[in-house]
């Protein structure tokens, strides 16, 4: 999900290819490769760069998901057949909130995004580079649920409305919605929403 209150991404240029090489990144030429040591030493040297990239990768994979382990946060959902738990991730920047759940393969069950958007305002989300289909809980400042978007389409760059102004969304996988019995109406607890 991006493209939150209005502002999308830009799309590219129609200049722009998968083919335009990278900018700010030095290509390896004739010159620099006859540099390079040969025979034992450089197999040593390419031994030891790979070690290093493979150090890097583990370490970056595991404090990734230390970090993301870390930042769930309860929220409580009061429905018509009682209080529902799920845990979410909290979007508070702007960047945060543009990404979203974009590029994630899955989403567990009872774990999400919530987007807070500080203010009441209108909400316009879209689904592109989002691989799940979601629902989409569209929150109002006292913590009701004004509208539910059901299994939105997964890639779609069709925006989705909150249909009012409204102080956050909560994202969960699609269907879950129906499943754990939240429907519009339904209040959602969190601190967000403490002082209201």
């Amino acid at each position: 999900m991006a493209g939150l209150g209005g502002l999308a991404k830009p799309r590219p240029s129609a200049h722009t290819s998968a083919s335009t090489p990278l900018q700010g990144i030095p290509m390896i030429g004739p010159a620099v490769l006859s540099r390079m040591p040969s025979g034992r030493s450089a197999c040593h040297l390419l031994s030891r760069l790979a070690a290093a990239c493979v150090a890097l990768c583990l370490l970056a994979f595991g404090a990734g998901s230390a970090v993301h382990a870390a930042s769930l946060e309860p929220v409580e959902i009061v429905t018509r057949k009682g209080v529902v738990m799920i845990e979410v991730e909290v979007a508070r920047t702007q960047e945060q909130r543009a990404t979203g759940l974009m590029y994630r393969k899955s989403l567990p069950e009872r774990q999400g995004m919530l987007f807070d958007f500080k203010s009441d305002q209108p909400v316009y989300m879209w689904m592109k580079n989002t691989f799940i289909p979601l629902d989409m809980l569209f929150i109002r400042a006292d913590g009701s649920i004004a509208r539910i978007a059901e299994n939105t389409t997964p890639f779609s760059e069709a925006t989705i409305s909150s249909g009012e102004p409204v102080r956050a969304v909560i994202e969960i996988g699609g269907g879950e919605a129906r499943k754990l019995g939240i429907a519009t109406g339904d209040k959602v607890g969190t601190q967000l929403f403490s002082g209201n």
